[in-house]
């Protein structure tokens, strides 16, 4: 890279958020991770002064499902630039009447319907176990909120986003299912970013960009393509002034669980671990190794 300032926060893009047109010094970075390639190369530039990452979730021209994302090789790459700071958008149906469309939920819990995705960085002879009980960091969420409200958007704060597997939607009983047990939002991918940043102890907050209500809506029989279509240009003309508001209030000090969660969370003996397994994630456990 030829700016040798540090990485610090990074982006990750969802649907219809494909690229930071703001960045000045853009160039691409392509990383190779031990856990594989990231879903593109990442985009790094200057915006308001700070040196950000940014990478599309979905690749390029967005072909890949949430169930073919390689969230370890994402999150693993962010680390790797040095990235401490993550703000994660993504497009949500609406479980609820008071999320309406082109409304920006930030969210504080999760509910995993996702089956089998791969989510830790630990294994092959190294055992980790950290605490998740509040998924998602306090602080970059409270600055993802406030940016939000600043800049005009219909903001919430708090609530649950349910992470199906996808690729299709829910059937009705599903939608009303997860209505009854009183849940916010739903999407596919953000569950698992969130696990492997903790892991990576980054700091990590969802921008949930409602684009329509889930089916139990009475009017979601009207939806059409083009109207969602229309609704994720818009939010991510939103998401992206929300991150250059959050990106201006960077740094602040890492006084939260995210800067330290593997401090009590590594359980195997220090001689038991393969060299290899050090090796290959140096980048996570290297200070505590």
């Amino acid at each position: 890279m030829t700016d040798p300032r540090p990485i610090r926060i990074g982006v990750v893009g969802g649907s219809g958020l494909y690229d930071m047109e703001e960045f000045a010094d853009r160039e691409q970075v392509v990383l190779a991770t031990p856990f594989g390639a990231p879903s593109a190369p990442y985009l790094v530039g200057t915006l308001d002064g700070q040196r950000v990452a940014f990478l599309a979730r979905h690749g390029p021209g967005h072909r890949l499902l949430p169930s073919e994302l390689n969230f370890r090789a994402n999150i693993f790459g962010f680390k790797m630039l040095g990235v401490e700071w993550l703000i994660s958008a993504s497009a949500v149906g609406s479980l609820q009447e008071q999320y309406r469309p082109l409304d920006i939920v930030v969210p504080d819990q999760f509910l995993d319907r996702t089956r089998g995705r791969v989510s830790t960085f630990f294994g092959q002879g190294l055992v980790a176990h950290i605490t998740f009980a509040h998924p998602l960091c306090a602080t970059l969420s409270r600055m993802a909120s406030e940016s939000a409200e600043a800049v005009g958007a219909a903001v919430h704060r708090g609530g649950t986003y349910v992470c199906m597997e996808g690729p299709q939607f829910s059937t009705l009983a599903e939608s009303r299912l997860y209505r009854s047990w009183e849940m916010d939002v739903i999407g596919m991918t953000n569950l698992q970013e969130a696990k492997l940043a903790r892991e990576a102890e980054i700091c990590y907050a969802t921008l949930a960009l409602v684009t329509d209500y889930d089916c139990w809506h009475p009017d979601h029989d009207h939806v059409t393509v083009d109207m969602i279509v229309q609704n994720l240009l818009k939010n991510a003309e939103t998401a992206t002034r929300v991150i250059r508001r959050v990106v201006a209030t960077l740094p602040v000090d890492r006084d939260c669980e995210c800067a330290s969660a593997l401090s009590a969370a590594i359980i195997t003996r220090p001689e038991a671990i393969l060299d290899q397994t050090k090796r290959d994630l140096a980048p996570i456990v290297g200070k505590y190794l």
